[in-house]
């Protein structure tokens, strides 16, 4: 489990590498700076590109701290860290998922790709076993998520979950909700 200090909490963050337009990036910032102005840790996939840049450094500016999980694919991309940031890379993409997860204290799902999904399914599917209990948000930038929202609900009324979708995951619509119901789940607000 993570480290969790005494004013904050490990939070991963699970989003895009890509380079996006405004309606993303502008949400995900904000959200950075409210991580990092909290006094909270970001520990995220590593890349110094795109919408991971983005949070990356909206953090770092606002005084939070950096955990990095990169693979060895990737290292090219990873964002170069100076203590107290730190920088991990890993063998391949499910011990970066591990290690992510093994490293922190919640988990936020911004926007994103197959990458994002897969990573966010596999939290969800840790929870519905109770693998894990901590706290996951889906940040439903811009509606990005409204189709997966609807399939979840699908999942729930026709009994493919067997723990409440509430228990699971909160919808998040915008990043002061997100951030807002993390501190609140884990006491630090």
């Amino acid at each position: 489990m993570a480290g969790r200090t005494v004013n904050g909490m490990n939070i991963c963050v699970f989003l895009s590498a890509a380079d996006l337009d405004d309606r993303y990036t502008r949400p995900a910032r904000e959200f950075a700076e409210l991580l990092g102005k909290a006094g909270h840790t970001l520990v995220w996939g590593g890349s110094d590109v795109g919408l991971m840049k983005v949070v990356a450094d909206g953090v770092q500016q606002s005084g939070g701290r950096l955990f990095g999980v990169s693979v060895e694919f990737l290292q090219a991309k990873a964002r170069p860290v100076t203590e107290p940031d730190r920088m991990l890379v890993t063998a391949d993409l499910a011990e970066r998922k591990a290690a992510l997860l093994e490293h922190a204290d919640a988990v936020v799902i911004m926007v994103g790709g197959t990458g994002t999904l897969d990573e966010a399914t596999e939290i969800l599917e840790l929870k519905k076993h109770g693998k894990t209990t901590k706290p996951v948000v889906l940040l439903n930038t811009a509606g990005f998520y409204d189709g997966l929202k609807t399939q979840f609900r699908r999942m729930e009324d026709e009994g493919f979950l067997p723990v409440p979708l509430t228990d699971l995951v909160f919808f998040a619509e915008e990043p002061v909700g997100a951030l807002a119901y993390l501190e609140e789940s884990m006491g630090t607000r």
